[in-house]
């Protein structure tokens, strides 16, 4: 019992990543653009969540450090095809070079300055590490999975809440829908196009990077490293938009699951079965690949992303 109770511990740590970045992909998609930067932006995150961290200590300022600098990068990434009107899957991938490629840059000249790798310091550390609330966190196994986590699990849960309250229950949520599913048609009715994509586009990019700082600081204790920071978590944030069909709420499960892939090597018993490292590495790809085949082949008015999603909007046409 304590193995299971452990593994889900586990599990949980490692899916919050994916929540955040498939939340933040899912609040894109759905005002009808699809960012193929996620990478990209969760490593912007990484780098200015740690960088913050390092140098302040402080865990609101290093939050928003991690969200702005994504924010940002949404924002090149919402200018280009919103206003000028790119190729959205090229931009994307673009922003993913970009981030990646930007994150090491800056984060070299770190490691240099610091003569090594540099960590955050243990006040820092304290902040982001397991709370303890009296009583609660003691209940035998469900204390721990519910009431003795790090901050960052409870605030992407309630921003997977906040967010489905916001799509599915509210005015402005059927509006952002609306947009997704018929851009022209939200327009004719008054509504704002451009500048929804573009707060929801911005917003999202910021929730991905305080996903990218959760890696930095919690996953990898601390210390910056040159690469493997974000590991690929970003492009299987993107398949768990379409395993959570755009849906916030079906996101914390479908995070949960794959990150007890993630987590599986550490509990498999070594002396029972013989499994290659790799191939636990491997297995949250292949799964990613799995769900991309499945939902492509069995399609259904669910699991269907917006039909204006990956498409320009040109009022003109309208």
């Amino acid at each position: 019992m304590d193995t299971l109770f452990n593994f889900l511990y586990a599990s949980i740590i490692a899916s919050t990543p994916l929540l955040f970045g498939t939340v933040g992909e899912i609040l894109s998609e759905k005002v009808g653009n699809m960012n193929l930067g996620v990478e990209g932006m969760m490593w912007l995150g990484a780098f200015a969540g740690f960088y913050a961290a390092y140098k302040t200590e402080s865990f609101l300022i290093s939050l928003l450090a991690s969200f702005g600098l994504a924010a940002v990068g949404a924002l090149i990434y919402a200018f280009l095809t919103v206003t000028l009107k790119a190729n959205q899957n090229v931009t994307g991938l673009t922003l993913t070079t970009f981030g990646i490629g930007l994150s090491l840059v800056f984060g070299k000249a770190m490691i240099t300055a610091a003569g090594g790798a540099p960590k955050t310091s243990d006040v820092f550390n304290a902040k982001v590490a397991a709370i303890n609330i009296p009583v609660l966190s003691d209940i035998p196994y469900i204390g721990k999975i519910i009431f003795g986590l790090n901050p960052y699990v409870y605030i992407a849960v309630a921003i997977a809440i906040i967010l489905y309250v916001y799509l599915m229950k509210t005015k402005t949520g059927l509006n952002l829908r609306a947009i997704g599913e018929n851009p022209a048609a939200a327009d004719a009715s008054g509504i704002n196009v451009n500048l929804m994509k573009y707060i929801n586009i911005i917003i999202g990019g910021g929730i991905c990077g305080i996903g990218g700082a959760y890696m930095s600081l919690v996953m990898v204790n601390g210390s910056w490293q040159d690469s493997g920071v974000v590991n690929g978590y970003g492009w299987i944030a993107v398949a768990l938009v379409i395993f959570s069909s755009w849906n916030p709420a079906k996101a914390i499960l479908g995070s949960l699951i794959f990150g007890m892939f993630s987590s599986l090597r550490y509990y498999v018993p070594s002396d029972i079965i013989v499994i290659p490292t790799a191939f636990y590495q491997m297995l949250p790809f292949v799964v990613t690949t799995i769900v991309l085949i499945v939902t492509s082949i069995k399609k259904n008015k669910e699991n269907t992303q917006p039909a204006a999603c990956g498409i320009n909007y040109f009022r003109e046409e309208r």
